[in-house]
């Protein structure tokens, strides 16, 4: 099984970059899934629905999250409660009796006779939503599913450190299939295979403008970095040069063990 995964579809210039990019690359390596993370879709922010259909157009099977899942809440929430939403949120958030969180946490995707289990989850370290334990609550959903029921494992970590990354990706090491990193804007050059045949990748970096200050004009920042003052508007930047960066990855359905992992990272002018 083969699974192509995409991190950070960024403001504006990802329209670009996602619907020129996806199509060629799907042709080239030929993936069963695709994975998609939308967290700052629109103007760099969460996205609103009509931009998360724009994406599911592209034959995607899955979209996760991040931190800012509820920036444009009333707007997704929509397309949440739609049947068959590919769309999944962090597993990790707290629910109880008194709040029910929209969306789900985890999703068995299946085609062409093969299934696909992906779940994501929010670190702590550093993160501004206090969240469950990730790690528990990743041994929680793997627990709670018939291993029958799936052909491979994949992991979306959402997380501010390496250490942590590295962390979890240990603890479910030979329990999930790869463990690939979001959040950091910035692709880490650690794509390896650990011990247990679990896949590993810090960050796939995201989607989007290549001159840039986190998707940003650097016009639009400059004030804030020079008077230490956080009041001047940030404006994303909506033209110019950018990066394409993915994650392909193979696992052997029948040991659900990765086989091969590589990174994929070029500029698009």
């Amino acid at each position: 099984m083969k699974v192509l995964i995409f991190w950070d579809v960024y403001g504006r210039l990802w329209r670009k970059a996602m619907k020129e990019n996806i199509p060629e690359l799907k042709k080239k390596y030929n993936p069963d899934f695709t994975i998609v993370n939308i967290e700052n879709a629109t103007s760099g922010r969460g996205p609103v629905a009509e931009h998360a259909e724009f994406i599911e157009s592209l034959w995607v099977d899955v979209m996760t999250w991040g931190d800012h899942i509820f920036d444009n809440a009333p707007s997704i929430k929509t397309f949440f409660e739609k049947k068959d939403c590919t769309l999944i949120r962090p597993a990790n958030f707290y629910e109880n009796s008194s709040f029910k969180q929209v969306g789900k946490g985890y999703i068995i995707v299946e085609k062409n006779w093969k299934r696909l289990l992906v779940f994501q989850l929010l670190g702590e370290v550093f993160m501004s939503h206090k969240v469950l334990n990730p790690f528990l609550k990743a041994q929680e959903i793997l627990d709670s599913l018939d291993p029958k029921s799936y052909d491979a494992v994949i992991v979306d970590f959402h997380r501010e450190t390496t250490a942590e990354i590295y962390g979890l990706a240990h603890f479910l090491d030979s329990k999930v299939s790869v463990v690939y990193g979001t959040h950091t804007h910035i692709q880490t050059n650690d794509a390896h295979i650990l011990a247990g045949w679990t896949g590993l990748i810090g960050d796939v970096w995201m989607n989007g403008p290549f001159d840039w200050v986190i998707g940003a004009e650097f016009s639009s920042v400059k004030k804030r970095f020079l008077s230490g003052i956080q009041r001047w508007k940030i404006e994303q930047k909506t033209s110019g040069r950018y990066k394409v960066n993915a994650l392909i990855v193979e696992i052997d359905e029948i040991t659900k063990k990765c086989i091969s992992i590589e990174n994929i990272s070029y500029l698009q002018k």
